[in-house]
This record gives structure tokens, C-alpha cells and sequence, in this order.
């Protein structure tokens, strides 16, 4: 008959053994780390191009002007032509929706979908740059498989630890300890989810300034994407930053500002790195004035969609986050 012990190590064990074929350690081309995935591209350009029409619907349907959409489509597919070759080709769409809410998403395999709330908070062609070059960021570094894969090892793990617990000895140290430690391991791993995504955040902020840079376009739009978040948040209730599933503005200000002072620097009092403030004003803003305000979200279409949040962006719900 089996100790507790040995019970415990034979479950751990066979959870070790369930995941271990659903994925593999890969170097990401984009960050040039080593990440455990689940699903290949082709897997996540079918989930993204299943999910896109939902997600549209969701927040109020396409802008209603060709000029508005067409040149975010434009500014979006100028920005792909950097990403890295080895990146797989993948089914790049940029949607401009019609919804009030300020807001940038992007689905596994390239749907990219950003708000008439925030296109209208924005100045510059280099800010929609900036804010469409970090959606692209989440998709190449591959953030919604990656949140995918953790959380599904962590369940893995949780699940054999509980089990390993319950028929463990009733007077056993594994008992007395474990009926405390697994909630403690519970709380703990919801945290580094958190933590790991908001190293998502810098990491996409990182990729969509190199995207920008390799497209033309002056980095600073990111800095300024960030400003105009941190204006909007300022005066809002929020929990404090390590429960967050993003960093705060003024975090990302602070990192944005020493990638501009250092890998980027070369790029600043640059004629060649353009900020677009007319082109913005006369192909985004005036064509959006002229519009019957954006219909009014509703958050309770989210379950509806039977979409977990991982999929998208990996954590777009906040109302300011990018």
C-alpha cells in the first residue's frame, strides 16, 4: 500500500506527465526567450480569425468612415513590415471599432481592434503607431499562449497538490501542512499571472517601439500614449500595482523614457522618424467629428462571447489600458 508520500509523488507525477505532451519549450523570434507554448501559429490564426467577428460585434461594429478605418488598416500594416522574419506570416487585420470605451486589443494570429474612444484621445499618427505597434507586440511575442500555458500548469499543479493532500494521512505532516499551504499556493500563483502580466505590458510597450522605429516613425508616439492614459486614470480609484494586471501609466512612462534615452536615442531631434501631427488631425480626427457619437459599451456582452480574457490582449479588460 502507498505512503502519502509516495501517493503525493505519483500524482505530481502524473500531472507532470498530462502536460508535458500539450506543449514545448520554444525560442520566441520576437523576444528571443524561451517560453513553454501550447498552440502552433496556425492553431492561433484560427482561434483569432473564429473569435475576430465576435469581438467586433461586441464593441459596436466597425467606425461607419472609410477614411478613419482605411488609414488605421494603412498605419497598421506599414508597422508589420518590421516584425521579425521569422516570424511566421500571419493574417494581420487592424479594426477600428465604434465604441466609447478607451482601448486597444489583439487576438492570437494578428486581429488587432482599437477604440474610437481612444483614436479620439490621441494627436499624432505616432501615438496610433504606438498604440497599434503594441498590440502587435502582444501577438509576436505570443502573450495570450504563453498566459494560456501558465495557467494551465499552475491548475495542473494545484489540482495534484489538493488531491495529494486530501488522501494524504489524516495525522500526517503533509495533511497538517497542506490544508494551509495549498490556498497560500492558490493566492500565490494568482499573482505572478498578475506580475506576469504586466511584464507583458513592458515587454509589448518594448516591441511596439521597435516596430515603430524600423517603420519610420518616432518612438516618442509611445511615450505620448501613455501620457494620455495617465491623464485619463489619474483621478479613477484603482488597486494597488502589483494587483494589477497592468502597470501603472506613470511605470510605463518611466520605463518608455529610458528606452528613449537609450536603445532609441538615436531616434530623437530625428527628421527621419516622423510624428504625422496634420495627417492625424485631417485622416482620423475631423472624419470622426463628424460622426453620431460611439454607442455606449456594454460590458455584460463579455460572457456571452464565452471568451476567457487570456484570449484577448491577454487583459484588455481595463478601461484604459492598452
Amino acid at each position: 500500500m502507498f505512503t502519502a508520500r509516495i501517493r503525493s509523488l505519483v500524482l505530481v507525477g502524473f500531472a507532470a506527465l498530462l502536460i508535458a505532451p500539450l506543449g514545448a519549450c520554444q525560442v520566441n523570434p520576437a523576444t528571443g526567450k524561451r517560453t513553454l507554448i501550447l498552440m502552433s501559429w496556425d492553431k492561433e490564426k484560427r482561434l483569432g480569425l473564429e473569435a475576430a467577428p465576435l469581438m467586433t460585434e461586441q464593441f459596436g461594429g466597425e467606425v461607419p468612415d472609410a477614411t478613419a478605418t482605411d488609414y488605421t488598416r494603412e498605419v497598421g500594416m506599414k508597422l508589420t513590415t518590421g516584425v521579425e522574419e521569422a516570424v511566421p506570416e500571419l493574417d494581420w487585420e487592424f479594426t477600428l471599432v465604434n465604441s466609447d470605451v478607451i482601448n486597444a486589443f489583439a487576438l492570437p494570429g494578428g486581429k488587432i481592434f482599437m477604440t474610437r474612444g481612444l483614436a479620439e484621445k490621441l494627436s499624432s499618427e505616432a501615438e496610433l503607431a504606438g498604440v497599434l505597434g503594441h498590440e502587435i507586440g502582444h501577438v509576436t511575442a505570443r502573450h495570450s499562449n504563453q498566459q494560456m500555458s501558465a495557467q494551465l500548469g499552475i491548475n495542473f499543479a494545484l489540482g495534484a497538490a489538493a488531491v495529494a493532500v486530501g488522501v494524504s494521512d489524516p495525522d500526517s505532516d503533509l495533511r497538517r501542512y497542506g490544508q494551509a499551504g495549498v490556498p497560500a499556493m492558490m493566492v500565490g500563483s494568482n499573482l505572478f499571472l498578475l506580475k506576469y502580466g504586466r511584464d507583458d505590458e513592458s515587454e509589448a510597450d518594448l516591441l511596439g517601439m521597435r516596430y515603430m522605429s524600423r517603420a519610420g516613425y518616432n518612438p516618442v508616439g509611445q511615450l505620448r500614449v501613455m501620457q494620455v492614459l495617465e491623464a485619463e486614470t489619474a483621478s479613477s480609484g484603482r488597486p494597488p500595482e502589483f494587483l494589477s494586471t497592468h502597470p501603472y501609466p506613470e511605470s510605463r512612462i518611466e520605463r518608455i523614457q529610458e528606452l528613449l534615452n537609450g536603445d532609441f536615442s538615436g531616434t530623437q531631434n530625428n527628421p527621419s522618424y516622423v510624428i504625422r501631427e496634420r495627417e492625424y488631425q485631417q485622416r482620423m480626427l475631423t472624419p470622426l467629428s463628424k460622426l453620431a457619437p460611439a454607442p455606449e459599451y456594454d460590458p455584460g456582452t463579455e460572457s456571452a462571447m464565452g471568451l476567457s480574457p487570456v484570449i484577448w490582449c491577454a487583459h484588455c479588460r481595463e478601461s484604459a489600458g492598452t
